[in-house]
């Protein structure tokens, strides 16, 4: 019955290989293995298959704390590793050495016609880790305000190396003491994410000075695990008084490096304060913004730029060429006031956006490419909407770049 089995599993087998069905390096299995055996043979459960594909590629996601020091399985969906950061700073990935030391073993010995059976000191591998690259993020704003800033947290896996013994003898006129050091560890050590949140100035309601904004430092400091080894430890020659001896035997140190990640900062940045007056303009560190009344450059309801707004638009555009940086981009940011469906503020802000974007491309000599346009609707208000004239202040257009 057995040998009908494995042929019947070598015929199904065959069949599934000829039609591509196998995964590629799957064994063929001709043992006379029951059913089960054969169906491992064949190409295993797909758990099997998955953890085995699992376990033949490196993982990229940040390792969990490890009181063995080896790197631990992610609970979830990795995710890849950056090697650059587009609204931030790369934060160098951290490499951890391997730990290996090789086993110790103690040959049999006969004393006094007693036999001391051989044995092995197990060795230590504590295979290499790696602390991924991350990204600082300093989230685009719109103009007149500074992002949100943030530093994501970091750990550094702990370690463990066991402990082990060098076994005693008692045997023929020889006593030596078992030889033990015991296990070291350092554990996991963290460092928590920081953040800031997105900060903007606000205008007074009758007009006057505009204050200074700014967003503080924030600091993830230095954080280190530090070295730990296990003592070098030996048991001495010793002989008997028929001069039968037992050799010493010596077990070597093994250590861990100590593994350090620098502390990560990001400055602080400010938005100087300025005077309201015929021109709305917002300076700040490495930007400029213009404000514009929607009601200026637009008719109610409507996102046709006027006739009249031309001057004002050239005059920007003029501005903008000679103070952006060299491809930087150029936002333009629309905004509404609170009336009306949440929805249709969104749409009217996009469009009204857009056709400033449109109009600077056609007639203020910008290069489209370089522009950027956003609808936040009634989102980002400078002033509360309860009255017609702040709500008329929200209804705006701001026309920002870096410098």
């Amino acid at each position: 019955m057995r040998a009908a089995l494995a042929v019947v599993s070598a015929l199904l087998v065959a069949t599934l290989a000829a039609c591509g069905m196998l995964p590629t390096g799957t064994g063929t299995g001709t043992g006379t293995g029951t059913g089960a055996e054969a169906g491992a043979g064949a190409g295993g459960s797909s758990q099997e298959q998955s953890r085995v594909a699992r376990s033949s590629t490196p993982s990229v996601t940040t390792p969990a704390p490890s009181v063995t020091g080896s790197p631990s399985a992610s609970a979830g969906q990795e995710t890849a590793e950056p090697t650059s950061c587009p609204h931030g700073e790369l934060i160098p990935a951290v490499e951890i050495p391997a730990v290996h030391a090789d086993p110790v073993h103690i040959p049999e010995a006969t004393i006094g016609g007693e036999k001391i059976p051989a044995a092995t000191i197990p060795g230590v591998d504590i295979p290499a880790q790696r602390i991924p690259a991350q990204c600082t993020e300093i989230k685009p704003a719109p103009g007149g305000c500074l992002g949100a800033a943030s530093i994501p947290p970091v750990t550094i896996p702990a370690v463990e190396i066991p402990g082990v013994e060098i076994p005693g003898v008692e045997a023929g006129g020889i006593k030596l003491d078992p030889v033990r050091a015991e296990a070291v560890s350092a554990e996991a050590v963290h460092a928590g994410g920081v953040s800031t949140p997105e900060v903007c100035q606000i205008k007074p309601k009758d007009g006057g000075l505009v204050p200074y904004v700014i967003r503080p430092y924030i600091i993830r400091p230095f954080v280190i695990r530090p070295f730990v080894i296990r003592p070098y430890i030996v048991r001495p020659h010793a002989c008997n008084d028929q001069g039968e001896c037992i050799p010493s035997v010596e077990v070597p140190s093994v250590e861990a490096r100590a593994v350090e990640v620098k502390a990560v900062e990001i400055r602080a940045a400010e938005l100087k304060a300025y005077e309201v007056g015929k021109s709305e303009v917002l300076e700040g560190e490495d930007t400029i913004a213009f404000s514009l009344d929607a009601d200026v450059l637009f008719d109610f309801d409507s996102a046709a730029v006027k006739p009249a707004a031309a001057a004002e638009l050239r005059r920007i555009a003029r501005r903008i060429a000679e103070r952006a940086s060299p491809d930087a981009t150029i936002r333009i940011d629309g905004h509404t006031d609170s009336q009306g469906e949440d929805a249709y503020n969104v749409t009217l802000s996009r469009k009204r956006a857009q056709a400033v974007l449109d109009w600077l491309t056609a007639k203020g000599g910008l290069d489209r490419s370089r522009l950027e346009a956003t609808g936040y609707g009634e989102t980002r208000p400078t002033r509360p909407n309860t009255a017609e004239e702040g709500r008329a202040k929200n209804r705006r257009v701001v026309i920002s770049t870096d410098t």
